[in-house]
């Protein structure tokens, strides 16, 4: 079945990439969307990875392009969408992205720095031009209004006692709220001895800050005496007052006037040359930042991909492990090859066995990508379960037609959506920005089907923007019942609302040939009618819709082998639904067939019925739909109360059934809780696909024996072939391992051998003995191997003898603690390489085996002498 009806097929695979094509591989991987990576690096911080430099240079990169775009908005300008698809740039451009965004950033600073200075400047020259020309009259006299003191002048003539004395002006401008509290605290502050004049700007000026137009008011202080000065530039400096010279004759004040203007004028052509500077350095930031916000996007995702590989012993590979779909596996080899042709050396990707659970893998296109997403909103299936998204396609419109029924309101949804569907491919249309748009544009489709059921269940409503429409010849006579009744001008008269007795022949004249008939519009009882209509609609509705649901787990179960589940979750469920709600479903329909005309009274009721089925009694007023009614509903109930138990406990107990009966069979010799299965059971694990339940997915409990089972062509661990034809790359050398452990250890067991892909490993594989258990660093490629009885691989170091030193792989100055190394000949290490104890457990390789086991005891490689295993506290 295709991956629209079910999840596609998807496997581990592994992959060898060089170091210097694994960045062309995975950029052209992230381009083709194929391979879902898995962190292999789980245990290591993110600071200490290999490209963590790198991912922190496009980091910041990300940070100036957030400046970049700010900027442009800043200018009421909107950055367009690259056109075509931009691959992620080779790290060499990296540099040269860098050092143009750094110069379009320091350009754009300096630019909008001095656009801010000429700006502000240019704000108090027009201030200080409106205090100049406000028509302030300085006054130089002051009179009082009472009897003759209006004849004394304010000033002493020239020659008096206050001869020395001279009037000062402070002129400036305050912001309008603050006007008002400026002058109470002047008048106070300075007790009188001053004349301030306040008047608002006549035209309102642009904000060098915020950039709006704000009104401002000016002021011309008057007063006397150096120490009122004083008081007064205090207080309106912490009213933050812009303060202007201000001449005292007028002449003067004409001047500085002129002046002022003259400097205006020049700062508006500067500020004019600044302005299309900027506007220059803004067209090129926006036809450079969107197609770079694009690459340094995928330029990073990359780094973090290549930051989940783990690299090989020799620095010269990388590994990387992924999910991809079984059918893309030709097309992912044929990149990878295309990719990494430059290099010289081409990555290798193939398949390897794992008992995780696969991804959930669905393609879509754009008709059913929203309807996917509704089903992914409740819950992403699980691998290879049945995708209900196809049948949701008509599900979900015809569900909502069903509430939203009208013809007029879904022929205008289903035209707004056609229009979106004929214009999908217009560029302007794809690149709207509006988020409420390109929430109507992804579910354009949803859209034109839900207003295309709409029409549909409108025209079984008989509702046209909420009117009836008589598109048929209505099925009841009203002249028929006029002329066959004692109706008369006065029992008109005394009754306003008359019935349509259907019983009176030619009343009814048969039901309407689609849909509602358009004289219940008219009809007093036209909402109960159209009420219990709906009512039983949803019901069917509803029952059909589950019951599907339940007939769709059928398949999951018989696709995955869980015949149990048929029994014990299928069965019930159906006989739980169908014998209570299915019960109810045939009770509508029965009802519906029968004819009432006549006994309408006397009219069974079904909700009467249903409540009377779980209470098991009856009520003498509701007379029974059929013969032996009681009978089978209290069958049904007690059958679907025997159901209960059943859903709830069957499963469990049958999993803890077949968990016991497992865990006490097993070979003899074997303890019970010796039978637990390995990493591998068979050779066939790779293609074995996955066990009938959940809980056969995941990887081995911690206390589990995980064995290795290591095999290189050329090397001889102390074990003879058996009899038979010499070895070859096509027939694999059968040699065993038997576990040896510990006096008084009750484990023994054998397991068959892992192997590993001739050819597919990058790095040196090498295998130390050394006399203890100790740490020890791998074998270089041409160790030779030791000649004599016993299993000796390389020349330890430190002294002969058999034991075994525990396996490890160097990995950037730490250990992986997850693998080891055999020492091989340098022809034999060529081939392979230093892989990790997961490559060990998961590949094959056309050899003689040996065999490990990460367990406390002692280990015999091929029935040779016995060495001590690793220890557990020496397994990672």
């Amino acid at each position: 079945m295709g991956s629209m009806f079910r999840s596609e097929e998807v496997v581990l695979v592994q992959l060898f990439l060089p170091t210097s094509a694994a960045y062309t591989c995975v950029s052209q991987l992230g381009e083709l969307g194929l391979v879902e990576f898995r962190d292999l690096n789980a245990s290591v911080s993110a600071f200490q990875r290999r490209f963590v430099g790198d991912v922190r240079r496009c980091e910041e990169l990300e940070k100036t392009f957030l400046f970049l775009q700010e900027e442009v908005r800043r200018a009421g300008q909107v950055l367009s969408r690259p056109e075509g698809r931009l691959p992620a740039p080779p790290p060499r451009d990296l540099l040269r992205i860098q050092e143009e965004t750094d110069r379009l950033v320091q350009e754009l600073r300096d630019v909008r720095g001095n656009q801010q200075s000429l700006q502000v400047q240019l704000h108090q020259l027009r201030l200080h031009a409106a205090v100049l020309g406000q028509g302030h009259s300085p006054p130089l006299a002051a009179t009082h209004t009472d009897g003759p003191s209006e004849r004394i002048p304010l000033l002493q003539p020239p020659g008096g006692p206050h001869q020395d004395l001279r009037v000062n002006f402070v002129a400036g401008a305050v912001e309008p709220s603050k006007a008002a509290a400026l002058e109470r605290l002047l008048w106070r502050a300075c007790r009188g001895f001053l004349i301030a004049s306040f008047r608002e700007t006549e035209q309102q000026l642009e904000d060098p800050v915020t950039g709006e137009p704000s009104t401002w008011m000016t002021f011309l202080i008057s007063y006397w005496g150096e120490q009122i000065g004083q008081k007064i530039r205090k207080i309106t400096d912490c009213f933050h007052c812009h303060i202007f010279p201000y001449a005292e004759h007028e002449e003067g004040r004409l001047g500085a006037l002129q002046q002022v203007q003259q400097q205006s004028h020049e700062l508006q052509e500067v500020l004019g040359e600044t302005e299309r500077f900027l506007s220059q350095v803004l067209a090129r930031v926006q036809q450079l930042l969107p197609p770079w916000q694009v690459q340094i996007r995928k330029m990073k995702a990359v780094y973090l991909a290549l930051n989940q590989c783990s690299m090989s012993a020799t620095h010269k590979c990388l590994i990387a492990e992924g999910w991809c779909a079984a059918r893309d596996l030709p097309t992912l080899q044929q990149a990878l090859q295309d990719s990494s042709s430059e290099a010289g050396v081409s990555a290798v990707v193939h398949r390897i066995p794992c008992r995780d659970m696969p991804p959930t893998l669905i393609r879509t296109n754009c008709f059913t990508a929203s309807f996917q997403g509704i089903v992914d909103a409740y819950g992403v299936g699980r691998y290879q379960e049945v995708n209900p998204a196809p049948y949701t396609i008509i599900t979900f419109p015809f569900l909502f037609a069903v509430m939203f029924g009208d013809v007029g309101h879904g022929l205008l949804m289903f035209l707004f959506a056609l229009a979106m569907v004929l214009t999908e491919n217009r560029p302007a249309v794809k690149s709207a920005q509006n988020e409420i748009w390109q929430t109507f544009f992804s579910g354009r489709y949803l859209l034109l089907l839900m207003g295309l059921f709409s029409v549909y269940t409108g025209f079984i409503y008989n509702e046209c923007f909420s009117r009836a429409t008589a598109i048929f010849s209505s099925g009841w006579s009203v002249a028929a019942m006029a002329t066959q009744s004692d109706w008369s001008d006065a029992f008109l008269a005394q009754h306003p609302l008359l019935a349509l007795d259907p019983n009176v022949s030619g009343v009814f004249l048969g039901p309407y040939p689609f849909g509602i008939d358009p004289i219940w519009s008219l009809a007093v009882n036209h909402l109960s009618f159209l009420n219990s209509f709906k009512m039983k609609m949803s019901v069917i509705l509803g029952v059909t819709h589950m019951t599907f649901g339940v007939v769709l787990g059928v398949f999951n179960h018989v696709h995955f082998g869980q015949w149990h589940r048929l029994l014990l979750e299928t069965l019930p469920e159906l006989v739980f639904l169908l014998g209570l709600f299915g019960y109810l479903v045939f009770l509508i329909v029965y009802k519906w067939l029968q004819d009432y005309a006549a006994r309408a009274a006397s009219a069974s009721s079904i909700l009467i019925h249903f409540i009377n089925m779980f209470l098991f009694s009856r009520s003498p007023t509701n007379q029974p739909l059929f013969h032996g009614q009681e009978a089978v509903q209290s069958a049904l109930v007690i059958l679907a109360l025997v159901m209960v138990p059943v859903l709830l406990l069957g499963t469990p107990l049958f999993l803890h059934w077949r968990h016991r009966s497992r865990s006490q069979r097993g070979p003899a010799g074997r303890q019970p809780d010796e039978d637990k299965s390995g990493i591998l059971d068979s050779s066939d694990a790779s293609v074995a696909g996955w066990g009938p339940d959940e809980e056969k997915a995941g990887c081995p409990e911690d206390g589990e024996e995980a064995e290795v089972g290591v095999v290189s062509p050329g090397v001889r661990v102390g074990c003879r072939p058996p009899p038979g034809p010499p070895l070859t790359a096509a027939r694999p050398s059968v040699c065993p391992v038997r576990g040896v452990d510990a006096p008084g250890h009750p484990h023994h067991r054998v397991l068959p051998g892992l192997h590993l892909q001739h050819g597919l490993l990058p790095a040196p594989l090498g295998l130390e003995l050394g006399p203890r258990p100790a740490v020890g660093g791998p074998v270089g490629h041409g160790d030779a191997l030791g000649p004599g009885p016993g299993p000796q691989v390389g020349r330890g170091s430190r002294g002969t003898g058999p034991h075994l030193r525990r396996l490890r792989r160097v990995d950037r100055g730490y250990p992986a603690g997850d693998g080891g190394a055999l020492g091989l000949p340098a022809r034999a290490a060529a081939a392979l390489g230093g892989v990790s104890k997961q490559v060990l457990l998961r590949h094959w390789l056309q050899a003689e085996p040996l065999h490990l086991r990460f367990r406390g005891g002692l280990v015999s490689v091929c029935g040779r002498t016995p060495v001590p295993a690793l220890s557990s506290g020496d397994k990672k």
